[in-house]
Formats: C-alpha cells, sequence, structure tokens
C-alpha cells in the first residue's frame, strides 16, 4: 500500500490524514492541545507543543496504516496550517515568543490606528489581507512598540509552519500562501511588500525564504525522521494555508463554488483566476499559486462559540462531541428562528465582515416563553448568520454562489448543515471526506510529486450527502439575519464602553 500523508495544523489540534493515491483515506491520528491566554486579549500557542503534536500525529498515522497493512510505503507528507501566527526567534534560532495566533487582539490599536489612513488601505490592496489584529503585520507593529526588548533581538519573524519545517530540516522557508496571509506579501508581485515591511521595521532577511506550495524538501532530521517512524528522505511538501488548501481539498474549484468551513473559526472562500480585493476592504484575497487566488473572509466565532456554550449551560459530563449532537438535537425541537430571539456570536471579537476586535456577544429578545432550547438554536443560528454576511459581500465581489461545499467539524451534524442551507438558500454538499485542509495538502504533495499534472486531475470525493434549501424556513431566517445586522450597527460604538 503506497500512501501520501496529509498534514493539518490547527488550532485545536493537528491531524495527519493517510490517503491511498487515489485519495481514499486510510488512517488518520489526531493530536489535540489548548490555547494560552495568559491575560485579556492574548492568544498563544506553546510551538514546541505543536511541533510534538505534528510528529505523534504523523508517527500515529504511519503505525496504523502499518498494523492495517503487511506492506506499505510513504511516498511523501503535505502539509497545511493555520494562518496569522507569529513566532519570533533569535539569531541562535531559540524561541523568544510562543506562536501569538490569529484570535490575538492586543494589536488592535495599532490596527484601528493603521486602516483608518491611505497607507492602511494601500497594504490591503497590494497584499490582500485585511487590516486587523490577527495579521502578523499588526502584531509586528505592536510588538515594535511594546515588546522592544524583543523585537531587537528578533532574527527571523515566522509562522508555525515555518518553525516545523526548521525543526526537521534545518531552514526556513514559507510557501506565498501562509506569506499572502501576513499582510506583507505584494500578491501580484509574489515578492515581500517593501513599504509594509518599512511601516513596521522588518527586513526581507528577516522573514523566510519564499517557494511555492508545491515546495518539497528531503534529508530529515534523523531523529524526527526516527520519532515519526519515516525514512530520512521521505519528501515533505511545504503545503500551504488552512483555507486555501481546504477549497481545494473540497474541490471547491469552479466559477460558483464555494466552500463553507465551521471548525473553531469560520470561513467561505471562493476561488478566482485573479486576486481581487474590496474597496472597503471587508474581504481578502490570499494566494493558492501564481494563477489561482482565494477570496473569502473568516470568522473569528465558530466552534469556539458552541464549545464556550457547551462547557458552561450544555450537557454535564458529556464528551465535547457528544455535548455538541446533544445540543443539536435540543436547538432542533425549536422552529427556525428561535421564536424571536437572535444571538450576535461575537464572544472573541470579529473579523470579516466588520474586522471589529471590540466586537462583543449579545443575546437580543429575551421573552419570558423563551427556554434553554431557544438559546440554543439561537447560538447554532448566529454562527451561521456570521457565515452568511461574508457569504452576502463575497458575491458582490467574486459572482453568485450557485452550490456550498461545506468541510470541517460542522459538516458531520446534518442538522447543523440544513441549517446553514437554509440561511443561504443554496444547496450545500458534504462529500465522503469532511477535513478539507488535510486533503487539499495531499493533493499539492501529489502534484509536488509529479503524480498529477494539474490540480484539476485529482477524482472528486463521493458526495455523501446533499441538502436542498427550505425556501419557509430561509424566509424565517432572512427576517432574523436582517435584525442581526441592524443590531450590531446599532450596538458597536457601545462594544467600546466593555473593558
Amino acid at each position: 500500500m503506497d500512501y501520501i500523508i496529509g498534514v493539518d495544523i490547527g488550532t485545536s489540534g493537528t491531524k495527519a490524514v493517510a490517503f491511498s493515491t487515489g485519495g481514499e483515506v486510510i488512517a488518520e491520528h489526531r493530536i489535540t492541545y489548548s490555547i494560552l491566554n495568559p491575560q485579556p486579549g492574548y492568544f498563544e500557542q506553546d510551538p514546541e507543543t505543536l511541533f510534538t503534536a505534528v510528529v505523534q500525529s504523523i508517527s500515529g498515522v504511519v503505525q496504523a496504516v502499518g498494523d492495517a497493512f503487511a506492506e506499505s510505503r510513504v511516498l511523501g507528507v503535505g502539509f497545511s496550517s493555520a494562518m496569522h501566527g507569529l513566532i519570533v526567534m533569535d539569531e541562535g534560532n531559540r524561541l523568544l515568543t510562543n506562536c501569538i495566533i490569529w484570535a490575538d487582539t492586543r494589536s488592535e490599536a495599532f490596527a484601528t490606528q493603521l486602516k483608518a489612513t491611505a497607507t492602511g488601505l494601500d497594504i490591503y490592496l497590494k497584499t490582500g489581507t485585511p487590516i486587523h489584529p490577527m495579521a502578523p503585520l499588526s502584531k509586528l507593529g505592536w510588538m515594535r512598540e511594546h515588546l522592544p526588548a524583543v523585537f531587537n533581538r528578533a532574527s527571523k519573524f515566522i509562522s508555525i509552519k515555518e518553525y516545523v519545517f526548521f525543526k526537521l530540516f534545518g531552514c526556513y522557508v514559507v510557501d506565498e500562501s501562509i506569506a499572502s496571509a501576513t499582510g506583507l506579501l505584494d500578491i501580484e508581485q509574489l515578492d515581500w511588500y517593501a513599504p509594509a515591511l518599512a511601516l513596521v521595521g522588518v527586513s526581507a532577511t528577516q522573514l523566510s525564504a519564499l517557494v511555492p506550495i508545491t515546495h518539497t524538501l528531503v534529508g530529515l532530521d534523523k531523529q524526527a525522521a526516527a520519532d515519526m517512524c519515516l525514512p530520512v528522505d521521505t519528501p515533505f511538501t511545504v503545503g500551504g494555508s488552512d483555507g486555501c488548501l481546504a477549497n481545494l481539498g473540497a474541490h471547491a474549484v469552479m466559477p460558483g463554488d464555494a466552500a463553507v468551513t465551521i471548525g473553531t473559526s469560520g470561513a467561505i472562500r471562493m476561488m478566482s483566476g485573479l486576486p481581487k480585493t474590496d474597496r472597503q476592504a471587508r474581504t481578502f484575497s490570499y494566494v493558492l499559486t501564481k494563477d489561482l487566488f482565494v477570496l473569502g473572509g473568516a470568522v473569528n466565532n465558530g466552534g469556539v462559540v458552541l464549545r464556550w456554550y457547551n462547557d458552561n449551560f450544555g450537557s454535564t459530563g458529556k464528551a465535547e462531541e457528544e455535548g455538541y449532537q446533544r445540543l443539536a438535537e435540543e436547538a432542533a425541537t425549536v422552529a427556525a428562528g428561535a421564536e424571536g430571539l437572535v444571538f450576535l456570536p461575537y464572544l472573541t471579537g470579529e473579523r470579516a465582515p466588520h474586522w471589529d476586535a471590540n466586537a462583543k456577544g449579545l443575546f437580543f429578545g429575551v421573552q419570558l416563553h423563551h427556554r434553554k432550547a431557544h438559546f440554543t438554536r439561537a447560538v447554532f443560528e448566529g454562527i451561521v448568520y456570521g457565515v452568511y454576511s461574508v457569504g452576502k459581500v463575497l458575491e458582490e465581489i467574486a459572482g453568485p454562489i450557485h452550490v456550498i461545499h461545506a468541510n470541517g467539524g460542522f459538516a458531520r451534524s446534518s442538522w447543523w448543515v440544513q441549517l446553514l442551507a437554509d440561511v443561504f438558500n443554496k444547496p450545500v454538499l458534504v462529500k465522503e471526506n469532511v477535513e478539507g485542509a488535510a486533503k487539499g495538502a495531499f493533493i499539492v504533495a501529489l502534484k509536488a510529486l509529479g503524480m498529477i499534472a494539474d490540480f484539476k486531475d485529482i477524482m472528486e470525493d463521493t458526495v455523501i450527502a446533499s441538502y436542498q434549501p427550505d425556501l419557509r424556513n430561509h424566509q424565517r431566517y432572512q427576517e432574523n439575519f436582517n435584525l442581526f445586522e441592524r443590531l450590531y450597527s446599532r450596538v458597536k460604538d457601545e462594544f467600546l464602553s466593555l473593558t
């Protein structure tokens, strides 16, 4: 059995998936970890913890395949990872910081000030990354001012995938996909954007060497190879960002195809042959390759909100996945629209389309007849409304959505996927493999190894479920969504009064 491993380094865990050369899932192994929150607005992860998770997940899946097949051979490993992380390394290649992740908001003041200027708009239009605390651009601006002792010792500013590849191969490389989400890359020239670097006082030599997503390295660190149960000459393909690869993995590559991912956060994306930015800076335009760009927007508040709700108000003692299923069953006992109860899900601020790190959560319209089940349904609906608000903007920029490909953890819940179809009033497809980013990493590795000539040559996964929208439900949701948008507009300034 020849196989390729797709590795997805996510916010809540790292998953390694073994795929046959035809794209079938053979085995998978996941390692979970936590987010560090040392003070309000600070969200970090330990790079060594994530590196260990990569090693253990690969080792676990290699052993699982070995147990299932007497003879097996790993042809290569491809990677996906979360975007917007920032790690500082000193000249001795030692860690100076944890990985400051996408959810971190400590640079809000820097981002707000920059966003209001012509320079901020120019940087967005050139880089495709909205001006927001998520972006390494903003993190660097904050660090330069508030942590000068760390900033001035920096030899390299990198992401988590760059750290992993440095540990495995001893060199610093960054794929154009991850680089395009930093706010530092000119997405048309595919080179570092000098005005952005100058703004935050960073030189190109402090950043990793830019490489395409198919860039492949061999010559693993011997100890790491042994720990992963791999030969030292196993090809490792650098791959791309989780958002871009989720579209590729879902085969959402044709005009009118959109991919919706809801995991810890959430996103909706469409592909384009050209970079397309928005004069109102509501969406991103990230690089997959020099000829393929991923347009869309990410929301902060996906599964993280459901986890908060389940931990505090769910079924005591239930495992996370079982708890979510119980919540979905509870929500289904209430009619669409939660009988007038509307939830703004901005528990961790918000990215697209508002890019408002100060946004907060809000239940609106509470009445005596509302029971816990109404609140549960409103939470699910509010999360989907957040994604829908981005989808409406995306259609303005990229054209109409004809079909949605659902991936990420939420795609395992038929009730939640039907909710998505009804809110968008679009058909939604769920394929056999819902872990789109790992599948995308596998596809990139296939191309890097010369096993396919073009990304479109890979066979699509089998569609295991198709959801058609219910027009009556959509009309009810549309009423609530319109209220959802008005509420945010009317209370957004009040969020500034809350610490």
